[in-house]
């Protein structure tokens, strides 16, 4: 799934280009909302040391205020894993969805950076936000290249991973556990986490 990311977010770019950007109205001073059928977020987990599996979350939600206040939510729930007992496990022993349904990011971004962005037209900024998880905070910093794909569509994606750890979180015990259940010798506690959002307005 990582090598889509830039493919989805050229493909759409190209697609965008025919239109003409003297008819499209300034990115800033709207609201914009995340499409999730159109975005994606993944991340690799690594077993054993060796083995590496791309999971993802069907489901995100979002909005990106007029003033730049940016918040995703991420439903746990939607985890998959691309096997059914594995999805268990992840929801009710790793993310406990019944106390803990959603996490979230939050980020506050500058609208002025991208006034003068017109369709076709990519700039890369960096961006720093906050992902929370059962109630604990993680301060995290990536790169993201925005793209205005049309008019009203924008894509953000990550040009690297972000780098998510276990022990930030207050994770390793069900991390443990996890590993205990699957009788795996080790699960990496850090996992390289990617995404591609696409909002409209």
């Amino acid at each position: 799934m990582t090598q889509r990311l830039p493919l989805f977010a050229l493909l759409a770019t190209l697609a965008a280009c025919s239109q003409p950007p003297a008819d499209a109205p300034p990115v800033t001073n709207s609201a914009w909302t995340l499409d999730p059928a159109n975005s994606s977020l993944s991340y690799v987990s690594i077993k054993a040391g060796e083995l590496a599996e791309i999971n993802s979350f069907e489901t995100v939600t979002g909005v990106v205020s007029a003033e730049g206040a940016a918040t995703v939510t991420i439903d746990l729930a939607s985890v998959s894993t691309g096997v059914d007992i594995r999805d268990e496990r992840m929801r009710e022993v790793f993310f406990v969805v019944a106390d803990n349904p959603t996490a979230s990011v939050t980020a506050q971004i500058d609208p002025a950076a991208f006034s003068g962005l017109a369709v076709g037209e990519s700039t890369t900024t960096e961006l720093e936000g906050t992902l929370t998880l059962k109630g604990i905070e993680a301060p995290f910093q990536s790169e993201v290249r925005v793209t205005r794909a049309a008019s009203d569509r924008v894509i953000a994606a990550s040009t690297d991973p972000v780098i998510v750890e276990a022990r930030t979180l207050e994770l390793l015990d069900g991390l443990a556990q996890l590993q205990e259940l699957a009788g795996l010798p080790s699960i990496t506690p850090v996992v390289p986490v990617t995404f591609s959002l696409t909002f409209e307005r």
